[in-house]
């Protein structure tokens, strides 16, 4: 089995080394690993620092390396979040894929948690949810907007998830098959939601860890996108 880790990646210099070894340290037993890194028209130096890594196995002898080389899609211009993955799951391979955000914020151990319903059987996608697990506090206004946001898609979906907006996602790739990812930027988050409720396919949730960064640490969402993500979620309910 092979996992397709897709990772965005936009002005991420002070972090982009440190969370791809974090990925690379994490042990799946026979689960292979792939990276994808997606640049989307970085103006600092990870994009440097990302063709420094790509089509290596391994970048610190002391870890498990991974199986598959890190594969690097670039953007000619800046296109959003949503862009960038939606170029990584085109060219992602495994039979899973994850999301995984190129900070600090996410940590990789956690992919274990997340795979484990899926081995088992219980699931076809899986979120890591934030307000279910540990974590360092998130800015209130952020905390409420979550909350909202998600309390909006359980209203409007008949589910009753505890976040939304997790960067975490796990898919089994059946449960992508026939998804058309429409969103540039942050409003992925709703949109992917909405239509994979729409398959009728139940999310299962698992508590991940969580470190939430100030904006002087480089965060990037604002309460502008919160307004994107909810009329995407009315949108997305009603439409294609």
């Amino acid at each position: 089995m092979l996992l397709s880790v897709v990772m965005p990646v936009f002005n991420e210099e002070k972090f982009l080394d440190q969370i791809v070894k974090q990925v690379q340290a994490v042990d799946l037993g026979e689960i292979q690993k792939e990276l994808i890194l997606v640049d989307d028209c970085s103006t600092d130096g990870s994009l440097a620092i990302a063709q420094a890594m790509e089509g290596q196995t391994s970048l610190d002898g002391s870890l498990k390396p991974f199986d598959r080389p890190i594969r690097l899609y670039r953007h000619p211009v800046n296109m959003g979040k949503g862009a960038a993955l939606r170029t990584g799951f085109a060219q992602a391979q495994g039979d899973l894929v994850i999301i995984q955000d190129a900070d600090l914020e996410y940590d990789p151990q956690d992919f274990h948690k997340l795979l484990d319903p899926v081995l088992k059987g219980k699931a076809e996608v899986v979120y890591g949810s934030r307000f279910t697990g540990e974590r360092r506090n998130m800015f209130f206004h952020h905390w409420l907007g979550n909350r909202f946001l998600t309390l909006t898609t359980n209203v409007l979906f008949n589910t009753t998830l505890s976040d939304m907006e997790t960067c975490y996602k796990l898919f089994r790739r059946e449960a992508l098959e026939g998804i058309v990812i429409k969103s540039d930027r942050f409003n992925f988050e709703p949109e992917i939601t909405a239509k994979i409720l729409k398959k009728g396919i139940r999310i299962y949730e698992v508590p991940i860890s969580y470190t939430g960064r100030e904006f002087d640490e480089g965060k990037k969402i604002t309460w502008r996108d919160g307004f994107v993500a909810l009329w995407c979620l009315v949108k997305f309910r009603f439409t294609d």
